[in-house]
């Protein structure tokens, strides 16, 4: 096993996950509920599903396009979304649902 993979992917993970909406409802769940034990388990359930769904479908995209080509593709993805968020306003419509 390749240890230091191992870490980076750890570390990376741990990184982006924290504060993001996934845990924020965690929080929420197990604020409500009398069960913060079935919350973990959930969340640490469907979290080890996505990472493996993600895992396996980037080893099979890494078979039929080059790692250059991968990093160029997230590149732009990543930029596209930045200048989204910056240039575009992502105010409700009059016509969406508000939640209370």
């Amino acid at each position: 096993m390749d240890w230091h993979l191992l870490g980076l992917s750890f570390i990376t993970v741990f990184l982006s996950e924290l504060g993001d909406k996934s845990q924020l409802a965690a929080i929420a769940l197990s604020g409500r509920c009398n069960s913060p034990r079935a919350v973990f388990f959930g969340a640490a359930g469907a979290l080890l599903l996505t990472s493996l769904l993600g895992s396996l479908a980037g080893g099979a995209v890494a078979e039929l396009l080059p790692t250059r080509v991968l990093k160029a593709i997230a590149a732009v993805g990543f930029a596209i979304l930045a200048a989204r968020l910056l240039l575009f306003k992502n105010e409700p419509s009059a016509d969406s649902e508000q939640i209370p």
